[in-house]
């Protein structure tokens, strides 16, 4: 008989194999299994880098002989044709014959099926294990299969004061080295990182991930550094020089400028696209960026940008998560501000709901999400 507390146990296990692949599984969600028979766990996997194995099959090629097994999985096994073959297909070839997973695939193309198809062959199916505690650990693909725009987070510095620059632009460094290792790891878990011209002008950031300074595991560090997020620059005007750190052969970028643009520059280097989008009084098209990079099954959207770009997402109600970094200095009342929203009246206040408060070495990080 079912042990709902052995079942726990072991479905627990699976989230924690599933965290493993956070830096790397891109674009497909990051999901662990573990096969246990007479008890003893025999086999266990997490999701491999884009075209590699998902998390069942790793566990199987543990495992050996999976003959008689229970397999607990954070996410329904697939039962489509992708660049591997169907889960719930190789399971039952390995004559699995209990499957426990935490949470339906939210993917269209799979939408329960996968446990259908298992149903149907007599195997024993049991789905919502902690099913809240898997949805927190893929947020982004769940978003983008659900809404068609993956999790939009903007991270932020700034000041005791709420000031992220000074007036002539200069910004770095506000916050100390832990606390860029942590931004380092943000950048490393998403699939974009969105920026805007006046960043790229004042700062002359590349946006890639760096091993040596995710203060990460040696292989963990590896796997995260070999999968450079997608850069993507909104420059209106094409003001960036194409010198630009963000223009590099490292990672890919997306220059994005206005498609009523008379001369439109061509593109830096190899690895740079271009893409046109209107110019709407906010500036480019979001929305349409968006879509663009939910085309690109883009899970993890992260927002490194200046005041104005960051106020407008969150103004348009495209921005699901803050992140904020307080660093424990004040830069004066002539410093740029942390967000560009022209309210008036207090009733026209932004209201957030905290999620979460942390320090990172000397400063302080706060998480946040629009209260409606």
């Amino acid at each position: 008989m079912p042990d709902p507390v052995f079942d726990t146990r072991m479905m627990a296990r699976a989230l924690q194999l599933a965290r493993k692949g956070r830096y790397s599984a891109m674009p497909n969600p990051h999901v662990g299994c573990v096969l246990v028979r007479d008890g003893q766990v025999i086999g266990e996997g997490f999701t491999q880098p884009a075209g590699g194995n998902h998390a069942e099959i790793e566990a199987l090629a543990m495992a050996g002989n999976a003959r008689g097994a229970t397999a607990y999985v954070t996410l329904e096994p697939c039962s489509h044709q992708g660049k591997t073959g169907p889960c719930a297909d190789a399971l039952l070839a390995a004559g699995v014959v209990r499957v426990v997973a935490a949470m339906q695939d939210p993917n269209p193309q799979v939408a329960g099926e996968g446990l259908a198809r298992l149903r149907a062959a007599g195997v024993a199916v049991e789905c919502g294990v902690l099913q809240a505690e898997a949805e927190a650990v893929i947020p982004g693909f769940i978003a983008r299969m659900r809404r068609g725009r993956g999790r939009v987070r903007a991270k932020l510095a700034m000041s005791l004061d709420g000031r992220t620059a000074m007036a002539s632009g200069a910004s770095q460094w506000i916050t100390g080295a832990p606390a860029r290792r942590d931004v380092q790891r943000l950048r490393a878990m998403s699939c974009a990182v969105v920026t805007g011209a006046g960043t790229v002008l004042s700062d002359d950031c590349a946006l890639t991930v760096r091993a040596e300074e995710l203060g990460l595991p040696d292989a963990t560090a590896a796997r995260a550094s070999a999968r450079q997020p997608l850069r993507v620059v909104l420059d209106s005007q094409q003001r960036a020089p194409v010198t630009a750190r963000v223009f590099s052969a490292e990672a890919p970028t997306l220059w994005c400028h206005d498609a009523a643009l008379g001369a439109v520059r061509p593109a830096p280097s190899a690895g740079t696209e271009l893409l046109a989008l209107p110019c709407l009084a906010h500036g480019l098209d979001l929305q349409g960026l968006f879509a663009e990079l939910n085309r690109r099954q883009c899970n993890e959207i992260l927002v490194e940008s200046g005041p104005r770009l960051a106020g407008a997402l969150l103004q348009l109600g495209l921005l699901d998560e803050l992140i904020v970094y307080m660093a424990p200095t004040l830069m004066g009342s002539a410093a740029r501000p942390l967000l560009e929203l022209p309210l008036e009246h207090m009733a026209d206040n932004v209201p957030l709901l905290l999620r979460d408060v942390r320090q990172v070495g000397q400063d302080w990080r706060f998480t946040a999400v629009p209260a409606s």
